[in-house]
């Protein structure tokens, strides 16, 4: 088994059909827990703790693993349950609640920020003789998520988790919406021909995660959709590429197969004789649902010159310079004079508290990064790259400026990957701080939902717990080939709830080092856990 470390939510639970499983974490025997006599380590009691959940917990695949669960009353700040709430565990994209929340605590639901197109040059008759220069400010869906009523929209199973997930879907919404917004900005500006060039200022920050680009100008989570759709058996699929977009085209080589058989498509690949040209191949059996994968750009701030240069064209602008071109961003002067130039079209992203419900309902890794960046930048540090922390140094003063006991976890990335570890108890510290805001109600909002959306939307569906139980899922998956099993590094849960005796509890619940014969057990250890969420809920 590959074990490339990625994180995600509920997200992993369908990588069946990956081709890669996630890298796990280490993990021991439970500690300083109370075991039955020859029970092989099995909890007997834990005070506070329901014996509905301990009989979850007890099952033989978490024998040799390791549970570790805070539960606080939120009103009183009574500690109900500590099962090695003050050992450190590795929480998967759980961590998406730190660095999410220390964007949150630092600027609060309402903040945006905007991207602005810049002229550079004189118009003349209509025509820029200059450029327009696009400036990145990280904004994570830069008006393509929008619905009708301002909120982000998303899928329970998101685009970013395509290739590796079978069921991801698309949202509705036109993911060039922001450009055109811009290029018609640009033409109401009196502009209607760019003699020159238009380049994307991408210099606000520069990361990385799992070796892919993290960067300031974001469309359409920088992927290139590709929505393959069953015909008859024996003939070709048919595909579609979103957003169609100059210079890229698909080649597809996907052919539908009787109903009932093996539906396996391969991720996008560049053509070797046109790196321009996707090819797709693959089997989709008739009948199926349309099956989505992506393509990742390396080259963002091209792919977003492109765009820009086409939506102009659709408002009525003409560009010199060839649309395919290579973003010259060696042609822009330095940052401090971009600043300066006269603004001709802006875009306002979606209030913070949007752009985290997004990051948070669905595990969007990149999102998470992209606000570790917008802080590192923002206190004057742009490279947030893996040498210089990944910007979590930022993050970590911002929560100790709340108030957190900092100490209480160790973090090298915004997303969740290996390497991460907390205390269930500091995160319950972090719920706790969180819901003290006046804001508490719109933070816990942005979580799953138990048996209701987002990473949680299939966990515990029929409990009664389901609807009141508001929680971020971190999983790490990996293989163990020595026994030909699979390993759950990680299985975690946290966040509040509203009890069936009206209590709001904060909590946290994390299970390291389970095992399964097949990847269908990654289902059963997420519902494990949110049947041990809901225990605890129906007995306050």
């Amino acid at each position: 088994m590959s074990r490339a470390a990625v994180a995600r939510g509920l997200s992993v639970l369908a990588v069946a059909a990956a081709t890669a499983l996630v890298a796990g974490c280490t993990g021991g025997a439970p500690v300083g827990t109370t075991s039955t006599p020859g029970s092989g380590g099995a909890l007997s009691s834990v005070p506070g703790l329901p014996d509905a959940a301990l009989e979850v917990m007890n099952q033989p695949q978490y024998a040799s693993g390791r549970w570790a669960i805070s539960v606080a009353d939120l009103d009183t700040g009574e500690t109900l349950i500590d099962l090695d709430g003050d050992k450190l565990a590795e929480p998967g994209s759980f961590v998406k609640t730190y660095s999410a929340g220390a964007a949150w605590v630092k600027w609060g639901p309402e903040h945006t920020v905007t991207t602005p197109v810049k002229q550079s040059g004189e118009v003349a008759g209509g025509t820029l003789t200059g450029d327009l220069i696009l400036v990145g400010q990280g904004d994570l869906t830069m008006g393509g998520r929008t619905k009708a009523d301002g909120t982000v929209d998303f899928t329970n199973l998101d685009h970013n988790d395509a290739n590796p997930l079978p069921g991801a879907t698309l949202t509705p919404e036109d993911p060039l919406t922001g450009l055109d917004d811009l290029a018609a900005q640009v033409r109401a500006s009196g502009i209607t021909a760019v003699q020159g060039d238009v380049v994307v200022d991408d210099r606000l920050f520069s990361g990385e995660l799992q070796g892919k680009p993290v960067t300031p100008t974001v469309i359409n989570q920088n992927l290139l959709d590709v929505l393959i759709t069953p015909g008859t058996a024996g003939e070709p699929a048919t595909a579609a590429l979103t957003p169609a977009v100059a210079p890229w085209k698909l080649d597809n080589q996907v052919q539908t197969v009787a109903a009932g058989e093996k539906t396996a498509i391969t991720a996008p690949k560049p053509s070797p004789g046109d790196p321009n040209t996707l090819v797709i191949t693959g089997t989709i059996a008739e009948g199926d649902d349309p099956s989505l994968k992506v393509y990742e750009f390396e080259d963002t701030a091209s792919f977003a010159r492109t765009a820009l240069i086409e939506a102009l064209g659709r408002a009525g602008v003409t560009v010199s310079a060839s649309p395919v071109a290579a973003n010259a961003a060696g042609s822009l002067p330095d940052s401090a004079a971009v600043a300066a130039l006269p603004a001709v079209a802006e875009l306002e992203s979606l209030p913070l508290g949007e752009e985290i419900t997004y990051v948070m309902k669905i595990s969007y890794n990149r999102g998470a990064q992209t606000l570790m960046c917008r802080l590192s930048a923002d206190a004057g540090e742009p490279d947030c790259g893996p040498e210089n922390g990944m910007g979590m140094g930022v993050a970590g003063e911002s929560w100790a400026d709340a108030g957190l006991d900092v100490l209480g976890a160790s973090l090298i990335d915004g997303s969740g990957l290996e390497g991460n570890y907390i205390t269930p108890a500091n995160a319950v510290q972090i719920q706790s701080i969180l819901a003290a805001r006046p804001d508490a109600e719109r933070w816990r909002d942005t979580m799953p939902i138990l048996g209701v959306d987002g990473s949680l939307a299939a966990v515990q569906t029929d409990s009664p717990a389901a609807g009141k139980v508001f929680a971020k899922t971190g999983t790490l998956v990996g293989g163990d080939d020595f026994n030909g099993r699979v390993r759950i590094g990680t299985k975690t849960l946290g966040g509040v709830m509203e009890t069936e005796g009206g209590r709001n509890l904060a909590f946290t619940i994390i299970v390291n080092q389970a095992f399964y014969p097949a990847m269908s057990g990654v289902f059963e250890a997420n519902d494990d856990v949110g049947a041990v969420a809901a225990a605890i809920q129906q007995a306050y």
